[in-house]
């Protein structure tokens, strides 16, 4: 079964510090669990947390599966694309959004999984 690693690496060369920026953010400094579901990554605390998904111009979506209950204090354009609960913010680069700001709705989402 391909790792969360192995799906990063087979990755297109100019995405890949993105990628490991965001995973590392989830694993390292949150704490969640990362699986390879649907063949994309996963993180896990209780249940599902969010997962990553690529997106077209080397951007990359953190979409939470209960995005639609986040408080979103920070102001960040959460899209729904047609998804009824997931939400998703798209990131850019390692600045944008700040990683502060994307912690701050990383723990919420694991509040919001906690409380379940």
């Amino acid at each position: 079964m391909p790792t969360v690693t192995d799906y990063m690496e087979g990755r297109p060369q100019e995405e890949q510090q993105l990628w490991w920026y965001l995973h590392e953010l989830l694993t390292e400094q949150v704490g969640l669990e990362p699986k390879i579901r649907h063949k994309i990554p996963f993180y896990y605390g209780r249940s599902w947390i969010c997962y990553l998904n690529a997106l077209p111009e080397n951007a990359i979506e953190i979409a939470f599966l209960r995005g639609n209950e986040l408080s979103n204090v920070q102001r960040l354009p959460l899209r729904a694309e047609k998804r009824k609960m997931v939400r998703g913010i798209v990131v850019y680069s390692v600045t944008e959004p700040p990683a502060e700001t994307l912690l701050e709705v990383i723990q919420e989402a694991v509040l919001l999984d906690e409380l379940r």
